[in-house]
């Protein structure tokens, strides 16, 4: 089962930069959206084969994610049932009969660190909306997280280490969500690869110099580790300031 994430930083302006060649190439069982960018009605996909679920921020042309499904969910959960952070369009959780399949679009914490209190809360209650989804069966997440877990994870640790996505907050959430038995499946198979990275500023040709960083991730419930067989970082691909990651698992 073939499965992709893409934060597509606007999902009308991909569409302009050759989106649905690439969705075509990749072929994916399920195909999951992040930064979607718009509100119902404004874009109209024709993805023969595909459920289509979108959850849209309050906001206009802000946040919001997609799943697009070849296999149809058993329930859908349009964000964690939490007040405090539903109204961004951050979650979609889908029951696909031997796992849930989450994605989400984890909240920037911004320059000078403005929403980090707010992340940190996030975060917590993620990962109990996780833990809870956990106890009917595994559970798949995949997205764009925000944050590099370590140095290996981008290109310029030391003069980041401060900044949103980098900080020694975010950093160790990270690290306490896949210590509560998640598995980050891309360094599951690729633990020392370097300069795999999944996002890059549109600044200072950061993308052709390979300047970027990997905050985009497939992680897995311990329980279905045995059935990672790839995990890919598609960095030929571009139309976004992100690249699309991939999980491949065994049936």
């Amino acid at each position: 089962m073939k499965l992709i994430s893409w934060n597509v930083n606007g999902i009308r302006a991909a569409m302009e930069k050759g989106f649905m060649d690439v969705f075509k190439s990749l072929d994916a069982d399920v195909f999951c959206l992040n930064e979607t960018k718009l509100q119902a009605g404004q874009i109209s996909l024709d993805l023969p084969g595909y459920h289509q679920y979108w959850n849209y921020a309050e906001k206009k042309g802000y946040s919001g994610v997609a799943v697009f499904t070849k296999r149809e969910p058993l329930q859908v959960k349009y964000g964690m049932g939490m007040d405090e952070h539903d109204h961004e369009g951050r979650v979609l959780a889908l029951d696909l009969q031997d796992f849930w399949l989450v994605a989400v679009y984890t909240p920037n914490s911004q320059d000078e660190l403005k929403r980090l209190d707010y992340r940190m809360k996030w975060e917590d209650d993620f990962k109990a909306f996780l833990k809870q989804l956990e106890e009917e069966k595994p559970v798949v997440v995949c997205g764009d997280l925000n944050v590099a877990k370590e140095e290996i994870d981008l290109k310029n640790p030391k003069t980041n280490r401060k900044n949103a996505g980098f900080t020694d907050e975010e950093r160790n959430k990270m690290r306490a969500l896949l210590a509560s038995g998640f598995v980050d499946t891309f360094r599951y198979l690729h633990p020392d690869e370097e300069g795999a990275y999944s996002w890059w500023s549109y600044r200072f040709r950061a993308r052709e110099k390979n300047a970027g960083w990997r905050i985009d991730y497939f992680l897995t419930s311990e329980s279905l580790k045995d059935r990672i067989a790839e995990a890919k970082i598609h960095s030929e691909i571009f139309g976004s300031d992100h690249c699309p990651v991939e999980l491949v698992l065994s049936e």
